[in-house]
């Protein structure tokens, strides 16, 4: 480890440049090395017998620990201030790793108004399966959390923002109450990154991302994170990952998102300033009837964005007058911006969740948990803002003359 990724002080940028690596343990190479393996000799029978119960430190297999996901693995740790952490093949192997660990037939999951569409879809037609019950309840007023919270209740989930309508919760008061009921509480930093948010220094005891998203953020690469404190961790890789999903992460894409890591405080600083302003255009154009952006004094939990959020992400919802027809058309009209799922890449991406990402909720479902069919989510890129603008705008008048004719 270099001497900069020891200090507490150090900043974000410098501890996700330099953490975990020092390059005098390998020959000098500046850049960490690409372990391309998929298992690991023992100098003795014993030392591999030794490894295999828990008794010596060393990689076995790359299904369960590998060099490269190890160095992401620290670094994705500290910049999210938690012990440990483990890198998945994907987000929703990252969620389904950590709650297949911690549940059995009988438990109770609760979980907020909104989320992303497949770990909707995961819980609702998923774990119900197994004797598991999911219950749904509006976040954003603590107390009702408090009285959903019973002895069958053993993991309190929600994202936040939440995906696609930016809905906050307040981390630190749901994170109490869970924690005084006995519950884990896991949260999807996705959206905010732990530049923006740091769940476990809020309470949290366990944070998962999409890290396809921000923190690789070129587009080119599936993969997700757990973090947490090393015994959850631990769990989670023996026998969440290990035995039941099989989830773990390349290390060419752990290579990547080592890569991506070094420029997360520049991406994000761009993506949230073109955000704002982004935001404030939509706000004042026409055609456009509502716009969900925590950046913005409209916002309803503006207030909360301040207190839990160093910035408001690059994430915009918005709908437009005349509902999902002319929020396709919208989209249909642009020229730059990519018509595309996912999001926190350079490209700047919009997507119509009723019809794409949240697909799987029912209408009636989407409609209950606050998903508009006109909405639109705008993943804000790293182009520049007048170019951004120039498109979006550009494909927006339209819509405005159409609703007023």
């Amino acid at each position: 480890m270099t001497q900069a990724s020891k200090s507490s002080s150090t900043g974000f940028a410098t501890r996700a440049i330099h953490h975990g690596y020092d390059p005098q343990d390998e020959h000098g190479a500046l850049t960490p090395p690409l372990h391309l393996t998929s298992t690991f000799s023992f100098a003795t029978a014993e030392q591999g017998g030794e490894m295999f119960a828990g008794e010596r430190p060393g990689h076995i297999y790359s299904r369960i620990s590998n060099p490269t996901l190890d160095l992401l693995e620290q670094r994705i740790a500290n910049l999210e201030g938690g012990e440990a952490a483990l890198a998945n093949s994907s987000g929703m192997g990252s969620i389904t790793s950590v709650l297949w660990t911690f549940l059995e037939p009988g438990d109770e999951v609760i979980v907020d108004k909104t989320l992303y569409g497949c770990t909707f879809s995961f819980m609702n037609h998923g774990l119900r399966k197994f004797g598991i019950t999911i219950t749904h309840v509006d976040m954003t007023i603590p107390e009702n959390l408090s009285r959903a919270m019973n002895a069958k209740t053993k993991i309190v989930y929600f994202e936040t923002p939440a995906n696609p309508n930016m809905r906050l919760v307040d981390i630190a008061a749901i994170s109490e109450i869970a924690k005084a009921g006995g519950a884990k509480v896991v949260v999807d930093n996705t959206y905010a990154t732990p530049l923006l948010t740091r769940p476990i220094e809020l309470g949290t005891d366990l944070v998962v991302h999409s890290a396809t998203k921000y923190l690789g953020g070129h587009g080119d690469l599936i993969a997700g994170m757990v973090v947490g404190n090393a015994e959850d961790v631990t769990r989670v890789r023996m026998e969440g990952m290990k035995d039941m999903t099989g989830s773990i992460m390349s290390p060419f894409n752990a290579m990547l998102i080592t890569r991506g890591l070094k420029t997360l405080e520049l991406r994000m600083a761009r993506h949230c300033e073109s955000a704002m302003i982004v935001a404030r255009e939509l706000e004042a154009h026409s055609a456009v009837e509502k716009v969900y952006f925590p950046g913005l004094e409209s916002f309803e939990q503006h207030g909360l964005a301040k207190k839990q959020m160093a910035d408001f992400g690059g994430m915009i919802a918005f709908e437009v007058h005349g509902g999902m027809r002319t929020g396709i058309e919208t989209m249909n009209r642009l020229q730059m911006i990519q018509r595309a799922v996912s999001l926190g890449d350079a490209e700047t991406l919009i997507q119509h969740p009723a019809s794409m990402t949240h697909s799987t909720y029912t209408p009636e479902e989407r409609a209950e948990h606050d998903i508009g069919e006109g909405l639109i989510r705008l993943s804000v890129g790293l182009e520049n803002v007048d170019d951004i603008l120039e498109d979006l705008m550009g494909a927006l008048p339209s819509v405005a003359r159409k609703v007023a004719a």
